[in-house]
């Protein structure tokens, strides 16, 4: 019967998801938290108590939505055992609903605790350059930058272009955008990587296939997180007028900033706003961005060495591949996860590889 089929599937994947998150750790460290503030002297050190206060909140919020989604699972349960036992289809009918909304709310709560890094509930502030092949690697840079848009439209988040280098035929040599929203760059650390596209060329007359390869890289936003000491004296900024398509959109006015941190050799620029004081302070978001994770890969280079997935961002070494011709197909080399719709996938439509590279992580 449908009612036992219900019954079944739901128990096991609504109760399953409590090993992923131990009430009793949480609640544990939710004290020492609340111990620690307690004492009275917390914003002698605001460096350490702006996190502390940030982790509070976080533990809270999760603690009060596994209480939730418990009771809801448990009130489900029962309602659905009662109803099979009185054979009333109706209210079957209606928990099978309800199930199907609950199961939804689970599974997103469980990748939410999946995401407990430091940098997690960061903003983002991703990056697309296209590699090798021009016209052809430029296009797939742009179709890239439109697939991370709209799956940053459908979580709600905002996106901000900050720099864009178009191709001198068609697409994109680089683009550089943020994206605002909770855990987004928990999401979209999962993007980091090479990716391959496979399609007949559109720019190519005699119809053959051709292989584009684009690389995403992806910063935490650590503005007003973490403090980044940036000295006047390492920076050389350099202003130049914006490029455009020609005619009355080229800029007049040099408004476009290029700063290059000396010490590291960091070097980011953006052009998009009119205004030279804007698109210097966009600029310096992203160099304060990538001099976070600068130190935090120098801190970690050790751990990187050992670890098996070192070269999954080098060079030719895709993360995954989009294939157009001669069948459709996009498949994830990290977790051998395939999908036909190739179409979807390019709408923004990413979620289940992200989930999946995250369920993947946490198994490990």
């Amino acid at each position: 019967m449908k009612s036992n089929r219900i019954s079944k599937s739901f128990k096991p994947s609504c109760t399953s998801w409590e090993t992923i998150f131990d009430i009793a750790v949480k609640e544990k460290r939710l004290q020492e938290i609340e111990a620690v503030i307690s004492k009275g002297n917390l914003w002698d050190d605001p460096t350490k108590a702006k996190p502390l206060l940030k982790e509070r909140a976080q533990i809270t919020q999760q603690i009060e939505a596994h209480k939730t989604l418990s009771t809801a699972t448990d009130e489900s349960a029962l309602l659905l055992d009662m109803a099979e036992e009185e054979s009333d289809a109706e209210t079957v009918e209606e928990v099978s609903l309800q199930v199907g909304l609950l199961k939804k709310k689970v599974k997103n709560f469980s990748i939410t605790v999946i995401l407990n890094g430091e940098d997690d509930p960061n903003h983002a502030i991703i990056s697309i350059n296209a590699g090798a092949g021009g016209t052809e690697a430029q296009d797939w840079a742009e179709m890239l930058f439109r697939m991370y848009s709209r799956w940053i439209e459908g979580k709600g988040f905002k996106l901000e272009l900050i720099d864009m280098q178009p191709g001198e035929e068609a697409g994109i040599k680089s683009v550089t955008f943020s994206a605002s929203g909770e855990y987004a760059y928990g999401y979209l650390k999962t993007e980091i990587g090479v990716h391959r596209l496979v399609r007949i060329s559109p720019f190519n007359a005699s119809g053959k296939r051709h292989t584009s390869f684009a690389s995403v890289f992806v910063y935490p936003d650590v503005e007003d997180e973490i403090v980044i000491d940036i000295e006047e004296k390492d920076l050389r900024i350099d202003v130049f007028r914006a490029s455009g398509a020609g005619g009355q959109h080229v800029n007049k006015t040099s408004s476009a900033v290029r700063i290059t941190h000396l010490p590291t050799g960091i070097v980011v620029q953006c052009q998009q706003e009119k205004s030279q004081f804007r698109n210097k302070d966009l600029a310096m978001k992203v160099l304060r961005a990538r001099l976070y994770q600068h130190e935090k890969e120098k801190q970690n280079e050790k751990l990187r060495e050992i670890h098996e997935g070192k070269d999954d961002i080098a060079w030719g070494n895709q993360i995954r591949s989009y294939v157009l011709q001669p069948y459709q197909l996009v498949k994830d080399h990290r977790i051998n996860l395939e999908v036909g719709n190739v179409t979807s996938v390019l709408d923004g439509n990413i979620d289940p590889f992200i989930e999946g590279v995250l369920l993947k992580q946490k198994a490990h």
